[in-house]
């Protein structure tokens, strides 16, 4: 498959984060409609976490087998756990130093930029960079499944991964749906911002892919997949404390179900399809 129509299936296949943004400018949702926003996020972040752990851990499970069964691939199985390690720590601690850095921005310099942001909108940006690592290794198979002229695979990975998106875009403006200016208003972001949080989310697909044409690389994709759950795992953490403060424990379960369900849910569809 020509690079331009591998080009037009990542952008397919990442463009449906879009069509979960608009619920961030909900006008004046309730208090329990926001805590289930954000019990859903995390819910779907629980799933993307199995699922992109899942495809990382892959090739060292197939080393180790490899291994078990006489055929060597030891050293293998111990780099590619090395990635892992070190993508998943590397995912995680690099959120809490940068959460530690823009505190002491602030502290010191004053809310400028975006050390003004609110603690939603910032939280919501964290999110769209999780998702952005986690859909450029999407993109990745996309690019590779074309350039190999497995042209039915690429076409069902994208519809597989548009599916995901369109529910990750849920995911990225929970946050918002309950953020408030000082006066206790209904602070509603713009579109410009709602499309910042889409392109930083849902670009890496359209980016993925084009790398994805060009080579392969199985390394590649595990330091991508661990990043992303780590930076996922971060935001979980997030909003279930959101949650705590909340002390309504009985909405982030049914929102925790709701995501993981809708998360497999779509991952099932794709798999019935053949993927």
């Amino acid at each position: 498959m020509s690079l331009a129509k591998t080009l037009l299936l990542g952008f397919v296949a990442g463009v449906t984060i879009l069509l979960g943004l608009p619920l961030g400018r909900l006008k004046r949702p309730a208090a329990s409609l926001r805590l289930m926003l954000n019990a859903f996020a995390a819910g779907i972040l629980v799933f993307l976490v199995w699922d992109v752990l899942s495809a990382a851990w892959e090739p060292i499970d197939t080393a180790l087998s490899d291994f078990h069964a006489g055929d060597g691939r030891l050293g293998s199985a111990f780099g590619y756990g090395l990635l892992f390690a070190g993508g998943l720590a590397v995912g995680l601690l690099a959120l809490v130093a940068y959460e530690r850095w823009m505190d002491r921005v602030t502290k010191v310099v004053g809310a400028r930029g975006m050390a003004s942001w609110s603690p939603a909108r910032r939280l919501a940006l964290l999110m769209a960079i999780g998702i952005g690592l986690h859909n450029f290794a999407e993109g990745l198979a996309i690019g590779q499944a074309a350039a190999s002229s497995e042209i039915a695979l690429a076409t069902l990975l994208v519809i597989g991964f548009a599916l995901h998106n369109a529910t990750e875009g849920f995911g990225i403006v929970a946050p918002l749906a309950g953020e408030t200016n000082a006066d206790g208003t209904r602070a509603i972001p713009s579109w410009g911002l709602l499309l910042l949080f889409g392109a930083i989310g849902g670009g890496p697909t359209f980016v993925g892919t084009a790398v994805g044409h060009s080579f392969t690389s199985e390394w590649v994709s595990v330091v991508f997949l661990t990043l992303a759950a780590g930076s996922i795992l971060y935001v979980i953490l997030q909003l279930v404390g959101v949650a705590a403060k909340s002390k309504r424990m009985d909405l982030l379960a049914y929102g925790l179900l709701l995501g993981l369900l809708a998360g497999f849910l779509t991952d099932a569809v794709v798999t019935a399809a053949g993927v």
